[in-house]
């Protein structure tokens, strides 16, 4: 099924392969109905979802409605944003008070929030009709999408292999034309590794820049949601969408959204003089890198500098204890924030009859409403927080973090971006490391830093591998309140390519 696989195509007479940006101006011109490029990728899902199985929920009914009332507005004279009409896949990670949110866990199979999330409010502000919620690993916890309780997607490349974790469903669906746009979010790679292996573009914007109200959290202070697309200017024309500051998230940035769009029309010319693109030793250096990754990463460096770039190397000597820091601090904050899901609140609740006491309910609803990988990392992080060894785990963990951030703030004193893989390898079989956690974690290992330290990070198609013909995903890094830096870079990266 590779030819689901429409990165790159294009075909006048089919909607769902035409960018964000150029459907944008097509439903602004008149020229074509939101409802018709709404109901073109209804349409795709039927076609081809239950071989993906991208999505857990389609709301064809809202997405319909929500692209009438856009016709309505574009016939008098209103365009609510410049992706007014062009429809998404949101990751089912974000409240919405219109279709279930059950972070693809089986204790929230059903759950109808009450209120939506500030991003998903944004998305219908914008007139985004939303086409459904997206597959995912549990609670955002895995790198494959296979830790779902509905069930795995497949990788519209190769129906074998994963599309990626976290959110492999928002990648898949992009990949496979279900959506011309997708939301994500990136906890240590969520989005960028996903994106990696569709041959799809996905950002993990600076912490803080998008707001966590409504997101279903993980590990709070590593949570960020972000856009995904299959250009750089349509991720780029999401990313204004969604981000800003929001008074209902108190990390949230009160710093003005760095002008993204505007550094991915500029890098469009494809020309880097001038900018200093670094290559993070300890990122060249990791464990098991695939050949044919290899060779599309140093490809990809190539064309950087013959497009003016200059290219140095950088070390950052803190990288190497990320992977151990990272698997410390999130399963604390994962122990912390999965409490909330006792069955009493809201979500599923098991053992409720009349034979058990409260605390026997919760014990049972957790037990069977919570995956394997959930349950491991709660343990972990109730078992790293308790007396006795909080200060020799957690507190070093975070002594790790300081020093991480440092490595970037030096590193981002002599270069505008760093480079790296995202990730060792290309798309691996379904069920090849299921059962070896270490191995899936291992697979996050260039990602995950930029989540420590909490900079700006993208994933852009690179060549594919020659070795296994799969997508492999050029890392993009800028600091803080940089972002506008990886649409530049990653924009003149895309049209060298071109």
């Amino acid at each position: 099924m590779t030819d689901t696989a429409l990165v790159g195509s294009h075909d006048d007479s089919d909607l769902t392969t035409w960018t964000a940006a150029e459907l944008a101006e097509k439903i602004r011109d008149r020229e074509v109905s939101s409802v018709e490029v709404t109901r073109a990728h209804l349409d795709r899902i039927r076609a081809v979802d239950a071989d993906v199985h991208a999505f857990l929920h389609v709301g064809e009914d809202a997405a319909v409605a929500a692209a009438e009332q856009v016709d309505r507005d574009i016939a008098s004279g209103t365009v609510a944003s410049p992706l007014a009409g062009v429809p998404l896949a949101l990751k089912d990670v974000f409240v919405t008070t219109d279709a279930p949110t059950t972070c693809a866990s089986k204790i929230l199979e059903g759950y109808m929030s009450p209120y939506d999330a500030t991003v998903t409010k944004k998305l219908r502000a914008a007139g985004i009709p939303i086409l459904g919620k997206t597959n995912m690993d549990e609670f955002a916890m895995g790198s494959s999408t296979e830790n779902s309780a509905y069930g795995p997607t497949h990788n519209p490349w190769d129906l074998t292999r994963t599309a990626g974790g976290s959110g492999g469903g928002s990648a898949a669906a992009l990949a496979s034309g279900m959506a011309p746009l997708g939301i994500g979010t990136d906890t240590g790679g969520s989005i960028r590794q996903p994106a990696a292996l569709t041959a799809t573009v996905g950002v993990k914007p600076t912490y803080g820049t998008v707001s966590r109200y409504g997101l279903v959290a993980c590990a709070s202070s590593l949570d960020q949601g972000g856009p995904t697309g299959r250009t750089v200017l349509d991720t780029a024309l999401l990313h204004e969408v969604i981000a800003g500051h929001d008074r209902f998230d108190a990390t949230s940035s009160q710093r003005p959204v760095a002008p993204v769009v505007e550094a991915a029309r500029q890098g469009a010319s494809g020309d880097l003089t001038g900018v200093t693109v670094g290559v993070v030793k300890q990122l060249e250096e990791v464990r098991g890198l695939q050949a044919g990754v290899e060779e599309s990463y140093r490809a990809s460096l190539a064309q950087l500098e013959r497009q003016g770039a200059t290219v140095v190397e950088v070390d950052c000597p803190s990288f190497d204890y990320a992977l151990n820091a990272y698997y410390l601090i999130l399963p604390c904050e994962v122990s912390s924030n999965l409490a909330r899901f006792d069955g009493m609140r809201y979500g599923q609740r098991r053992g409720d009859d009349g034979h058990h006491s409260a605390d026997e309910v919760m014990a049972i609803t957790r037990a069977e409403g919570f995956g394997p990988e959930v349950k491991r990392r709660i343990i972990l992080g109730t078992y790293a927080l308790s007396v006795g060894y909080y200060d020799a785990y957690y507190i070093k963990a975070q002594r790790v973090r300081n020093l991480i951030a440092q490595d970037f703030a030096k590193a981002f004193s002599r270069v505008d971006v760093l480079v790296s893989p995202v990730t060792p390898t290309t798309a691996f079989a379904l069920g090849e490391k299921a059962d070896d956690p270490l191995a899936m974690y291992l697979f996050d290992l260039c990602t995950l830093p930029l989540n420590l330290a909490g900079v700006c990070g993208m994933s852009v198609p690179g060549p594919l591998a020659s070795d296994t013909g799969l997508p492999v995903g050029l890392q993009i890094m800028g600091p803080a309140h940089g972002d506008d830096r990886l649409y530049r870079v990653g924009a003149a990266y895309e049209a060298g390519r071109a």
